[in-house]
Order: structure tokens, then C-alpha cells, then sequence
């Protein structure tokens, strides 16, 4: 009577990045076994299918043994059972961070709830991200939300802090939670040229401009909402539109600093005040849940296709934004520059990062 038995014997944990990519793409050992022989690795090895196999395996097992400790970066670098080098422990962690922004651009702005977790089929299939692999990114984002919702201070630090996370990846996490706190509509058809990487620079214009880490640094206020009281202070902006002798002068100061200067003067000009209503009245409306829901849809709608349907250029937009946002300091009745400016700064990168097909 016989038996064969696997033996693996050794001090530092090996870990194999194509394995765990595949792992964590959420392919059982049979899948990753198959897609291995594709890639031709008994060639390059010169070993058996028995052996990848065994392989296969122990790299599962480890990687699973590990997931428990990646849920908390910081006890990964703390446990002395595995013996894994500092840059492997940093890849591990950063991989498993690592998200599609396909699935981010679909869950962006719901609720990271169960109810949400249940229509992952869905996302699934229209993204192309496979179900494991989907519900791994998903709790992830749940998690890092839960960690940092009540901390102050900058949100992206937070999460950079706790998780280990290089600092882009953890930027684009603090937007993933700013959307999910302030629940901005983002599935609508005329949102859909947007992509993740458009909501998230737009989330960190918001962040770093209208939060209350932007607004107070000393009071060191969780970064994840929008301050009520900044929100109502914006209600002061609408007599720049609702002051005719206001909304006159500015249209003259901006008209007159463009002529030449722009290929879309004759429509500014046409359109001054109807585009000027739209950019302030944004702002006016963000004290009710709804409008701050709708904001990215109001910014499409009242400011990015009038735009587009006058056959304005980026180049156009950034000029008007800049000289629109510089002008009141030369209105003599208008009293809130400071606001304004603060107000103006992030809702003009917004625009100028949303401005594309």
C-alpha cells in the first residue's frame, strides 16, 4: 500500500502574483490550474500537471489563511506567522485594495447595503467583473467606509492611514465614500459618458474646497459631508442673478474681457444670463437632499449641454469660468467674494473635467 504526500517545507511565504491575480479575480483552483497550462508554465517550469496543481493549491490556501489579515492591513505587517518581506506585504495589500472602475462607476452613489450586495449579479454581468470578484471590491468599499465615516480630519489620509494604501488608491477610495454619504445621482442617461475617474477628480474638487477640512481645518470635522451650514451660506450667491443691475454688470465685465478672445462670443453674449442662473442656482438649491442628489444631473443639463449645443471648446469654458469667477470683485453692491470664489472654484474644475463626449 502506498500513498503520495505534498510536502512544502520553508521560512519565507512565497507568493505567486499571477496565482493571487488570479485568486483574486475570484477563479476557483480549477480555473487558475487551466488558465496557467494556457499561459504555458509546464514549458517554463518543466514540472507536471500534478504538480501545478499542488502549487495551485498551497497558494489558495495561503492566500485565504491571508484575507483575514488584508481586512486589516495593519495586522499583516504586525503577525509573525507568515515571514513575508515588506514589499511583498505591501503588494498584497495594495492588489487586494485594487479595484475595476467599471464596477466603482456602477456602484458609485447607492448605498452600500445589503440590498445593494444583492443586485451584484447584475453588475456582474454587465460589467464583466466576476460575481467573487465583484462581492470582494464591494465589501471592500464597505469597509473602508465603515473605518473612516466617523473619523475627522481628511478623508483620503484616514484611509491611507488604516489601510496601508498607496495615496492615489486611497484618493479614489475617499471619493467612493464622499459618494456614498452624499448619495449624488450618478446612473442617469445623461450621465453616462462619465466615467469613475471623472466623478472621483470632481469628488476631490468638492472635498477640497467645500468640506469642513477645507472650510475650518482647526475643527478637523469628518471630510465625508458637505457642511449644512456652507450649503445655506451659498443661498447668499443668488442676488448676483436676482439683482438685475448685479447680473447687468457682470454680463458686461465678462463680455467685454472675452471679446476676441473666445469663438463663442456672440453666443456668451446671447446666453449670459440664462447660463449665469444655472451656475448660481446649483449652489442656491444644495440646503434640500434631493438637489444635492441631483447636482451632477443639474450641471449636465442647465451648463455642459447648452455648451455643447453652442459649440463651445474646453478652452472657451475655462476662459468664461475663469473671468465669470473674477469679475464680482469689481461689483461694487456685491459683498460675498470670499464665498463666491470657494463656491466657483469647484464647481468650475468640476465642469472642466466633465466637459467631453
Amino acid at each position: 500500500m502506498s500513498s503520495d504526500l505534498d510536502v512544502f517545507v520553508g521560512n519565507t511565504t512565497l507568493i505567486d502574483e499571477e496565482v493571487y491575480r488570479l485568486w483574486l479575480d475570484g477563479h476557483s483552483v480549477a480555473e487558475a490550474v487551466a488558465r496557467r497550462l494556457r499561459g504555458g508554465v509546464l514549458e517554463r517550469e518543466g514540472t507536471s500537471v500534478a504538480v501545478l496543481q499542488s502549487d495551485t493549491r498551497d497558494h489558495y490556501r495561503t492566500f485565504q489563511m491571508l484575507e483575514r489579515l488584508l481586512h486589516a492591513p495593519p495586522r499583516l505587517l504586525q503577525q509573525l506567522l507568515f515571514q513575508i518581506p515588506p514589499e511583498r506585504q505591501a503588494l498584497l495589500i495594495q492588489r487586494y485594495y485594487a479595484f475595476d472602475e467599471a464596477l466603482a462607476r456602477e456602484l458609485l452613489g447607492k448605498k452600500l447595503s445589503k440590498g445593494t450586495k444583492k443586485e451584484l449579479d447584475e453588475v456582474s454581468a454587465r460589467t464583466g467583473v466576476g460575481i467573487r470578484s465583484c462581492r470582494r471590491q464591494f465589501d471592500n468599499f464597505k469597509r473602508v467606509f465603515k473605518a473612516v465615516e466617523e473619523l475627522r480630519g481628511p478623508l483620503a489620509e484616514n484611509i491611507q492611514q488604516l489601510f496601508l494604501l498607496p495615496p492615489a488608491l486611497a484618493r479614489d477610495y475617499a471619493a467612493i465614500v464622499f459618494f456614498a454619504n452624499s448619495r449624488f445621482e450618478t446612473g442617469k442617461r445623461r450621465l453616462q459618458f462619465l466615467s469613475f475617474a471623472d466623478f472621483a477628480a470632481c469628488a476631490q474638487s468638492l472635498m477640497g474646497h467645500w468640506s469642513q477640512g477645507a472650510l475650518a481645518p482647526e475643527a478637523a470635522e469628518p471630510d465625508g459631508d458637505l457642511p449644512k451650514s456652507f450649503l445655506q451660506d451659498l443661498k447668499e450667491l443668488k442676488v448676483l442673478v436676482a439683482d438685475k443691475d448685479l447680473l447687468d454688470q457682470h454680463k458686461s465685465l465678462v463680455c467685454s474681457a472675452l471679446r476676441g478672445k473666445i469663438s463663442v462670443h456672440n453666443e456668451l453674449e446671447a446666453n449670459f444670463k440664462a447660463l449665469s442662473r444655472a451656475l448660481v442656482n446649483v449652489g442656491g438649491k444644495l440646503t434640500h437632499a434631493r438637489d444635492v442628489r441631483d447636482f451632477f444631473v443639474d450641471l449636465v443639463e442647465k451648463v455642459i449641454e447648452p455648451c455643447r449645443s453652442d459649440k463651445w471648446s474646453p478652452g472657451d469654458l475655462r476662459l468664461f469660468l475663469t473671468h465669470y469667477t473674477a469679475a464680482p470683485r469689481n461689483l461694487p453692491g456685491f459683498r460675498h467674494q470670499a464665498l463666491w470664489e470657494r463656491y466657483m472654484a469647484a464647481i468650475s474644475a468640476c465642469l472642466l473635467r466633465m466637459y467631453h463626449d
